[in-house]
């Protein structure tokens, strides 16, 4: 509060506040001294007054005169402040009064010759009068002078004295108004010679302040303010004389600037020269980058494409190997394309990373299982260890982090040439809805030095440069998966020692799924125990973790004696074991030892799992009597795990075809390239699968062919002589609208990977794209989504056996959907958007086939829609719409039923899809 005051208000302060102070203390002081001494000057003349009434009115109290003692007390109260005055006999009877009646209570007499009682308006005096107050002069006994003879009594008023004293209060108050006020007016005139110079010194800053640099300050009449008021005119003048500089300076300036525009001029031009030159260099590059995919896949497609045909015909052992060969150098060659293309992608800013759910757990397993051959061949051992208290259900971007760990684990198995390599899983801190991961890939290979540390990261480089280096590739593994990691937020690195071996590691925060995507049936398997066999001590610890995380009680053994004593020693008592997981290699375990091993565990009422290399699984495959279910490769992917022991404890029926035709008619396709080899090739893969194929080489005859026939789809090459199949979709898109016909969907053969092409070929007029090289799932799935017409070899297997009851299956599964697309998420997406629109008019159509009696509507109508979901990740739904369907074929009663359950499925379905999205 202080601070907000002026000068003015603080000279005010300072002047008026001691001064008050002081003057109500003095004040009061001398008035409280006054009415102290007027009290007193009056309680003297009560007393004086009241002596001096005991000899006068003695002798008429001795005499009982009444009269005397009368006139006397009415001299008496002529006195000044006098109230009233009495006489009493000794006994205290009343003689005489004058005055009022007393206002204060007779006060007691406690041996005092003068007691008083004191009031609010006035004192009252009681004087005993003796003998010797008759005369003083005369001597009198001593008896005759101390005999009470009366009592005089005076009341003082003290109205006067009150008076007097406000009178002086008010005198006092008068004073020091008076002396507040000369002083405030003199505080006023001592601020206002303050505020004034200040009020022309902020005046003449703020002119300064506004560029008047001109103005100057007179004298002030005070020292301190004329040294002031100097310094500030010596600041506006040295503020002056720089401007005049610095305006001076910035003539010279311009006038340099305006010597050199001409020149500034010219580097402008050569600069957007530059500038349009580095453009056209980036167009010709991603053209180049385009045309180098097309023309590299467009050859691979077929490569690939005619090398799974020829696998599926009668070959000798020599020419399947020949085969295979071809097939894994077409797919390394298409892996370093796809690797470049990659980087090309990084490095415009054109890759565009995807935000799904998926499982951390599989994505580890899968990727696993994937390089397990090449690192069975090297003999190393494969293993996976996700921490207990690490999240399974995450979003993001599982294709890219697959591809990262796919690059760190394949670096690991070429630069290891014996012992293990060891992929670890687990969160570092958690929230509600995120989870900061630590994925680590640890081998004992080579290791590495300070300087292959420092150019690991870098584009085109490898450890291992010399040439007999034995690991090949481009180089950008390393590159690519740090930019990916980078884009996801996250962090990739490296400890290494050079002979140690090295630990690559991935920091990464993604965002938890909202549903579980851990679907292991743990209460089928729950309270049983297994026995384990594995030597390897960081295999056996994981391959432990796996079984109980199925619910099992492991029993690890090294021994399989030791565990063969176990099994016995169990099954003799109440809770024999049932299960057996055995990880062998042929080394440890011979398969004619296994065999009998196997035989000796079954005998026991102990069935057995074999886990092994998968480099060595055509040596135990004669070895075991049911090798297709007792047989897995390492490392064990806990799914399949948990599956093969949950059929050996529930053995599955015979397993009986029960799917109905899933088309009416075989779809009309049309195929446009001119590529003789990718021409034959999609025109076998869709001849074979059942499709009607019409093949051309050309824009010119595609556009002739549309307009003779009807299509059900055209696949549409991008990259051809004369049309290209851009301007081939325009011109049939304008043929359509001429002729106004409905738009025949048109989809996309391209070898181009980069990410604008897509665009492109969508703004053209196209429906869909596939890249080659193609597959055979991948045609029946866009036909199926464009044209509502499957493939007939590649229809969804339906099986028959003892399945969980319907209200078992989960309502929506994206994870099924998504493996159902072969991995396309928008694939995935747009089948179920489709099967969700469609779901109100099919639920119709069943309810007014039902109403109207129409069995083939009704059939027809749940076959379309069973159709449907068998490309979506529905389980309820799907197993509803098979249940009803196979039941109205066979005309059952119990149809009724199921068809309500369909119905309601319908409405399941709807109701989450809806609370998902």
């Amino acid at each position: 509060m202080f601070k907000e005051l002026g000068i003015k208000g603080r000279v005010l302060l300072l002047t008026l506040l001691p001064t008050s102070l002081l003057a109500l203390v003095l004040g009061g002081y001398f008035t409280w001294m006054q009415q102290a001494e007027l009290k007193d000057q009056l309680q003297q003349r009560g007393e004086l007054v009241v002596q001096q009434l005991a000899p006068l009115a003695a002798s008429a109290l001795a005499n009982n005169d009444r009269e005397s003692l009368k006139r006397l007390a009415e001299e008496t109260l002529n006195q000044d402040d006098v109230r009233s005055v009495g006489f009493l006999s000794s006994e205290r009877n009343l003689l005489a009064q004058a005055g009022p009646k007393m206002l204060n209570q007779a006060p007691l007499s406690d041996g005092s010759p003068l007691v008083q009682s004191t009031g609010q308006d006035a004192t009252r005096f009681l004087l005993p009068v003796y003998g010797r107050h008759r005369s003083m002069a005369v001597d009198q006994s001593n008896e005759e002078a101390n005999r009470l003879i009366g009592w005089a009594e005076l009341e003082l008023s003290h109205h006067r004295t009150l008076l007097q004293g406000y009178r002086s209060l008010l005198a006092s108050l008068l004073l020091i108004i008076t002396g507040l006020v000369v002083t405030a007016l003199l505080a006023l005139r001592m601020s206002r010679t303050i505020n004034e110079p200040l009020r022309s010194i902020k005046q003449s800053v703020a002119l300064i302040k506004d560029g008047q640099l001109q103005t100057r300050l007179p004298p002030m009449g005070n020292n301190e303010l004329d040294e002031l008021a100097a310094g500030i005119n010596r600041m506006a003048e040295s503020l002056q004389n720089a401007q005049e500089e610095l305006q001076h300076s910035i003539d010279q300036a311009t006038e340099d600037v305006r010597q050199n525009l001409e020149t500034i001029e010219i580097q402008n031009i050569e600069l957007d020269f530059a500038r349009k030159e580095a453009l056209e260099a980036s167009r010709i590059k991603s053209e180049f980058l385009a045309n180098m995919s097309h023309e590299i896949r467009t050859p691979l497609n077929g490569i690939l494409g005619f090398t799974n045909l020829l696998q599926k015909s009668d070959l000798t052992p020599r020419q399947q190997d020949y085969l295979g060969t071809i097939e894994k150098s077409a797919e390394s060659l298409l892996g370093i394309i796809n690797e470049i293309l990659d980087f090309s992608k990084i490095e415009a800013g054109k890759l565009v990373l995807e935000s799904i759910p998926f499982n951390l757990r599989d994505l580890l397993q899968d990727t696993l299982t994937i390089l397990a051959p090449a690192a069975h061949e090297k003999e190393l051992e494969l293993v996976s260890l996700i921490y207990r208290d690490t999240p399974l259900s995450l979003q993001g971007d599982p294709l890219r982090l697959k591809q990262v760990l796919t690059n760190l684990v394949s670096n690991a198995i070429k630069f290891t040439r014996e012992g293990t390599i060891a992929v670890r899983a687990m969160v570092e801190d958690e929230s509600d809805d995120r989870a900061q991961l630590r994925i680590s890939v640890q081998d004992t290979g080579v290791g590495l030095s300070d300087d292959d540390l420092r150019a690991l990261f870098q584009a085109f480089s490898q450890a291992d440069n010399s040439l007999s280096r034995q690991a090949g590739g481009t180089g950008l593994g390393l590159v690519i998966s740090k930019r990916l990691i980078e884009q996801m937020g996250g962090e990739i690195g490296v400890d290494s020692n050079p002979g140690a071996g090295s630990e690559f590691w991935i920091s990464l925060s993604l965002p938890k799924a909202r549903d579980d995507g851990d679907e292991l049936p743990r209460a089928q398997l729950s309270g049983r125990r297994v026995v384990m066999l594995e030597s390897h001590d960081l295999v056996s610890q994981a391959l432990r973790h796996q079984l109980e995380d199925c619910g099992l009680d492991v029993l690890p053994f090294s021994n399989l004696d030791h565990l063969l004593e176990c099994v016995t020693q169990q099954n003799q008592g109440e809770h024999p074991i049932t299960l057996a997981v055995l990880g062998v290699r042929v080394q440890e375990l011979p398969p004619e030892q296994l065999s009998q091993r196997i035989w000796d565990l079954d005998r026991l009422g102990c069935k057995s799992l074999v886990l092994c290399p998968t480099t060595e699984q055509a040596m135990y495959h004669e070895s075991l009597p049911d090798a297709h279910r007792q047989l897995q490769a390492k490392p064990a992917c806990t799914r399949k795990l948990q599956r093969a022991l949950y059929d050996m404890v529930y053995p599955r029926q015979q397993r009986i075809d029960t799917r109905p035709p899933l088309t009416s008619r075989a779809p009309r396709l049309l195929c446009v390239d001119d590529n003789p080899a990718n021409l034959l090739l999609v025109q076998t893969l869709l001849s074979d699968m059942g499709a009607e194929v019409t093949v051309v080489d050309s824009g010119y005859a595609a556009l002739e062919s549309v307009k003779q026939h009807n299509f059900d789809l055209v696949f549409m090459d991008v990259q051809m002589p004369g049309m290209d199949g851009r301007q081939t979709t325009e011109a049939i898109r304008q043929w359509e609208q001429e002729r106004e016909r409905s738009q025949m969907p048109i989809v996309a053969l391209t070898a181009h990977a980069l990410a604008n092409e897509k665009r492109a070929l969508l703004q053209s007029g196209m429906d869909d794209y596939l890249t080659k090289p193609i597959s055979e799932r991948q045609l029946a799935q866009v036909v199926l989504k464009w044209t509502g017409l499957a493939l007939r070899d590649h229809a969804p297997q339906s099986t028959a056996e003892t399945p969980p009851s319907n209200n078992t299956l989960r309502v929506l599964d994206p994870e099924e959907g998504l493996r159902l697309a072969a991995g396309k998420a928008d694939l995935a997406a747009d089948m179920l958007s489709m099967l969700l629109a469609s779901l109100d008019a099919d639920r119709q159509a069943i309810q007014q086939a039902r109403d109207g009696g129409d069995r083939a509507a009704l059939i027809e109508r749940v076959h379309r829609l069973h159709g449907a979901t068998r490309y979506c990740g529905v389980p309820q739904l799907r197993a509803a719409c098979q249940r009803s369907e196979t039941l109205l074929k066979q005309d059952d009663p119990a149809a009724q039923n199921a068809l309500d359950e369909l119905d309601a499925a319908i409405t399941r379905l709807a109701r989450d899809a809806v609370a998902n999205v």
